[in-house]
């Protein structure tokens, strides 16, 4: 049974930093791109960032360049989202994706339907 399970949210004071975790299981990943993206109270959902995981290529959302950093340990089977600089508008339920039929750069517009696996949530809450 594939999984892909987010932890690592919480509660942090703006300006903060957090790290979600990824990890992902019940198949090989070597041919996807992975993706977070979050939404937030009343928001549609929305890209964060991607990598593809056999090459390690990445892309962000504007709204988080240069401030979060995505990547992936092929030994633990997990993506992580580095997020740095942390602001009140990052608060959001972050989602992990997985799509083999994707590129970093447009899995943004990729319907959510379209994708091949989804993780359940995990919450980030960054107070001002």
């Amino acid at each position: 049974q594939v999984q892909l399970v987010e932890s690592g949210g919480g509660l942090v004071q703006a300006g903060g930093s957090l790290r979600l975790s990824c990890a992902a299981s019940g198949r090989t990943f070597s041919n996807y791109v992975m993706g977070w993206f979050r939404q937030a109270p009343g928001k549609e959902r929305e890209f964060v960032a991607a990598i593809r995981w056999n090459d390690g290529n990445t892309y962000y959302a504007n709204s988080v360049k240069g401030r979060f950093t995505i990547s992936r340990d092929n030994a633990k089977n997990t993506v992580y989202l580095q997020m740095n600089s942390l602001k009140p508008e990052d608060t959001a339920e972050y989602y992990c994706a997985a799509d083999r039929k994707t590129t970093v750069q447009s899995m943004g517009a990729r319907r959510g339907s379209d994708m091949d696996y989804w993780g359940k949530g995990t919450l980030v809450t960054v107070s001002s």
